[in-house]
């Protein structure tokens, strides 16, 4: 085990560029995948709940299965080029193209639906691979005791950007359909038809927009290595060395079960994000305003939670605070399928009015909106400190290759968990039983986290590895 190098002594421009990556990416995940054209697509585009979420289900499936294939390919090849910021443009060029064509899936169109779900894959597509790459810049850039620092910071300001986006869109762009105003009080800027809804399209494009500007300041200001080989020749000499890597996986057995930990868990949460949204659509009837509202509150939560957590990392070390996150992430699952309109707890019945008015006038939306802060919290630092981890794990020398199989951890099973939800519903017709599959893979991924041993545990290993050797 070994801790890349700082290949360069970056500037502050140079840190500040490479955090505000995140800024620049958050949008499309917290507006598209989760909190507004998500909903919209659950809402407006499909003929049922249980249908739409099946139909999103696949589209996730089918990114991930993608971002499977080629990912560790992709990483490999950037490790023996050394170059790594062109792929995240071209990748992230892939994600403003597809985001903007969102705009045009509009109601009752007969190519809406095909439209929006290729138009969502893609985007994800674009979106995970840019988001890899800048991942393996990571430990070139601090030394191995402040990464836990780079990663958190990363996390938080990302969910600041997707929460200023968010209160953009629903403060000044999407518009009730009812009463053609936006939670505001106001008019939809730019002349948005709430009817139309187009302000819920306008996330496409907006996330688009919002990469194309804040991306700039990572191209400009944040150092990269030297380029060790020609594109042609690195293609070659990354599929030998991964190759290589995959022949001799049990020297890297320590990383190996870490990733497919990484695997599982990811996995669950990003479903369960992905469909808490739709979940609630369902089950309590909300509208855009609600989901958004909600991911308002997850998302100031998943902010406090990420920046904490990567200040706790440089302390107690990146797997105590992935096991931590996981074990409250398990406890919030479970709580989310006990509930419907009328209990909580699966048992416990809820007393009051059949029909309530206001934004989460019932019981059990307030529980429900309680239990997704709470999950808002546990997820930013599991999701920080499990890329700090795997940067004090991987070999220096093959870091964009680890990162790349990091990726692929991240998205191997992610069409089996999107999958497996999409069919459940679709064999119930129950929310609550195809979101329900995911307490699972919290629980798998929990129990292979606690066999992986923590960075300096690692470095011991090896050293005793290495004097047994000689002897």
């Amino acid at each position: 085990m070994s801790l890349a190098p700082i290949t360069s002594n970056p500037s502050r421009a140079g840190l500040i560029g490479w955090i505000f990556f995140d800024w620049a990416m958050q949008p499309f995940f917290t507006l598209v995948t989760i909190f507004v054209y998500a909903p919209y697509f659950v809402g407006q585009l499909a003929s049922s709940p249980a249908e739409r979420q099946a139909d999103w289900g696949y589209a996730t499936a089918a990114a991930g299965l993608v971002i499977a294939l080629f990912s560790p390919v992709l990483g490999a090849i950037a490790d023996a080029s050394g170059r790594r910021k062109r792929w995240v443009g071209i990748f992230g060029l892939l994600m403003m193209v597809s985001s903007a064509a969102l705009w045009f899936a509009t109601p009752g169109s007969s190519f809406a639906i095909p439209l929006a779900v290729c138009g969502f894959t893609a985007g994800t597509i674009g979106a995970e691979f840019a988001t890899m790459f800048n991942n393996a810049q990571m430990p070139g850039l601090v030394s191995p005791e402040r990464l836990g620092w780079l990663s958190g910071t990363g996390w938080a300001v990302g969910y600041v950007g997707g929460l200023l986006s968010l209160l953009l869109t629903l403060g000044f762009l999407a518009g009730n359909p009812a009463t053609g105003h936006t939670v505001l009080g106001l008019r939809p800027l730019f002349g948005l038809d709430a009817t139309e809804f187009q302000g819920d399209r306008a996330s496409g494009p907006l996330s688009a927009i919002w990469f194309a500007i804040f991306v700039v300041p990572m191209f400009l200001f944040t150092p990269e290595g030297s380029a060790h080989e020609p594109l042609r020749r690195a293609i070659r000499d990354g599929l030998v060395r991964l190759g290589d890597t995959i022949a001799h996986a049990r020297t890297h057995r320590n990383i190996l079960l870490f990733l497919l930990a990484n695997m599982i868990y990811t996995d669950g949460l990003v479903a369960l994000f992905a469909f808490g949204g739709i979940y609630a659509t369902g089950v309590f009837g909300w509208s855009v305003i609600e989901v958004g509202l909600f991911g308002i509150l997850i998302t100031i939560a998943g902010t406090v939670g990420a920046y904490a957590g990567g200040r706790l990392d440089d302390k107690i070390g990146s797997r105590a605070i992935v096991i931590s996150s996981l074990i409250v992430l398990l406890l919030a699952s479970l709580a989310i399928v006990s509930m419907d309109r009328e209990h909580i707890a699966f048992f416990a019945r809820i007393t009051g009015p059949e029909e309530v008015d206001g934004l989460f006038a019932s019981i059990a939306e307030r529980v429900y909106v309680a239990v997704g802060c709470v999950i808002g919290l546990a997820a930013g630092p599991l999701q920080a400190s499990s890329r700090t981890l795997l940067a004090r794990l991987a070999p220096a020398e093959q870091v964009g290759q680890f990162f790349g199989l990091f990726a692929l951890s991240g998205k191997l099973t992610s069409f089996m968990g999107p999958f497996a939800v999409g069919v459940v519903t679709a064999v119930t017709l129950s929310q609550r039983e195809g979101i329900s599959v995911l307490i699972g893979f919290f629980l798998v991924g929990l129990l292979l986290i606690t066999r992986v041993t923590s960075s300096s545990e690692a470095v011991s290993l090896d050293s005793e590895r290495k004097v047994l050797t000689r002897v």
